[in-house]
């Protein structure tokens, strides 16, 4: 016979108040969480950046267009590339500039090139944050980082900071020897890829970790301004690639896939799957890339740039989402103003909606599965 426990002498406990981080690899560095915990139920959580205070944008107002460039690397260290493109896209708007046939097949093929670097770093981190204690994971994913990183530092003379993308195409053309290492690495990516699908999709402690946890539901990531994988991953089709079209991307046949699941699951799924349509996309660059020149705006102009007044907004499907540039002009050779829109920030802001409700482990897997870089969060 069960005992029934007078409601007055039932146990009563307390909420308490935690801080995660900052430390990495649960919060990434320069990024704490202070946590509302029952027991281990996380009940309320609250998202604290702002602890880098590198204070870009007001710094780029203080410089040349040109000079703005190298700044752009270093707001997302894994994906200079892209971080270039899209303020070359958005200076390019300002000055009424034109960008060569070549240098936009340049720029498609080391934009998806970085985007699969991202995606499978990615992977590996939420492996490592899922406490894959043997790094196997993100070792690989770093070994392919490497073979990229390679043909990057072929083209731009550097690996992590580029400063490659500039505004009337790129810095210098690609080596010869730059196509036939490309034509080697890409089918080696594509196992690489199929390797990971295989190690990781179907691992059951994973699957126990990530399946149904975390969930964002699509009207949610849409009234917040969720882009990128993390977007698609919910079941919204949104990639601005298709839907704006910027650059030669309408030249190519490549698909926008997605999950609707929007859990920890769906996220690693919708980053391999992006991966591979990357890949799809760099094989048709790579067939019809045409010859010719790389600039239209040699560095001398460049850096005596003076656009007329007005404003533009250039934006791109970097690997984590929407990354976009807004700059206003006064007619001298520094922006009046310098603004970003960051991916990373925006995907954070949800952050304690996915969480509520799961417990303080479940956390860690969570934030590694929005795929944040701090340099991309913080001004």
């Amino acid at each position: 016979m069960s005992v029934q426990i007078p409601p007055t002498e039932r146990l009563r406990t307390d909420t308490i108040q935690i801080n995660m981080g900052p430390h990495h690899p649960s919060t990434h560095g320069v990024f704490r969480m202070v946590l509302t915990l029952d027991g281990e139920t996380v009940v309320d959580l609250e998202p604290r950046f702002g602890y880098l205070h590198r204070g870009i944008e007001k710094t780029a107002e203080e410089r040349t267009y040109v000079q703005n460039v190298p700044f752009t690397d270093r707001l997302d260290y894994i994906c200079g590339i892209t971080n270039n493109w899209a303020y070359a896209l958005a200076l390019e708007k300002l000055a009424g500039i034109e960008v060569p046939e070549r240098a936009e097949y340049i720029r498609v093929i080391l934009g998806e090139l970085t985007r699969v670097m991202n995606h499978m770093l990615a992977i590996g981190f939420l492996w490592n944050d899922l406490g894959a204690t043997t790094f196997t994971p993100v070792v690989y994913a770093f070994r392919e980082r490497e073979r990229i990183l390679d043909l990057i530092e072929m083209a731009a003379g550097s690996r992590m900071m580029p400063s490659y993308i500039r505004a009337g195409g790129v810095v210098a053309d690609l080596p010869e020897e730059f196509m036939p290492r490309l034509q080697k690495l890409v089918p080696h990516l594509k196992r690489f890829i199929d390797e990971m699908d295989t190690m990781l999709t179907k691992n059951e402690i994973f699957r126990a970790r990530a399946v149904g946890v975390g969930v964002l539901k699509a009207k949610d990531a849409i009234n917040a301004g969720i882009s990128g994988p993390v977007l698609r991953a919910s079941g919204v089709p949104y990639d601005i690639r298709k839907v704006d079209s910027y650059s030669i991307y309408d030249r190519f046949d490549f698909e926008v896939p997605v999950h609707t699941a929007g859990d920890v699951y769906a996220r690693y799924l919708q980053r391999l799957a992006e991966a591979r349509q990357s890949l799809r996309i760099i094989e048709q660059a790579m067939r019809d890339i045409p010859e010719g020149p790389v600039t239209s705006l040699p560095y001398k102009q460049l850096s005596r740039l003076k656009p007329p007044k007005g404003e533009a907004y250039g934006r791109i499907e970097s690997p984590k989402g929407e990354l976009g540039f807004y700059l206003v002009s006064d007619g001298s050779n520094k922006p009046y103003r310098f603004r970003i829109r960051s991916t990373s920030l925006l995907n954070l802001t949800l952050l304690r909606e996915m969480c509520i409700g799961h417990k303080v482990a479940d956390v860690v897997t969570i934030l590694g599965s929005i795929d944040i870089t701090l340099g991309d969060v913080d001004r």
